[in-house]
């Protein structure tokens, strides 16, 4: 019972989740800045090294 009942609570996070993104249109993002928190300079996959892109995003 109680496995189920786990499940059946992460189920309901993942699909709130799920349509959070989809009726705000903003992908979840991360909240420790990234490679930039650990000093590292990687070229985004999504702006190609511009972050005025991933802003307009």
């Amino acid at each position: 019972m109680t496995l189920l009942l786990a499940f059946v609570i992460m189920l309901a996070i993942v699909g709130a989740m799920a349509v959070g993104v989809a009726l705000g249109r903003k992908p979840i993002s991360g909240s420790c800045g990234g490679l930039q928190a650990l000093g590292i300079d990687a070229e985004c996959e999504i702006c190609g090294g511009n972050p005025d892109l991933c802003d307009k995003r």
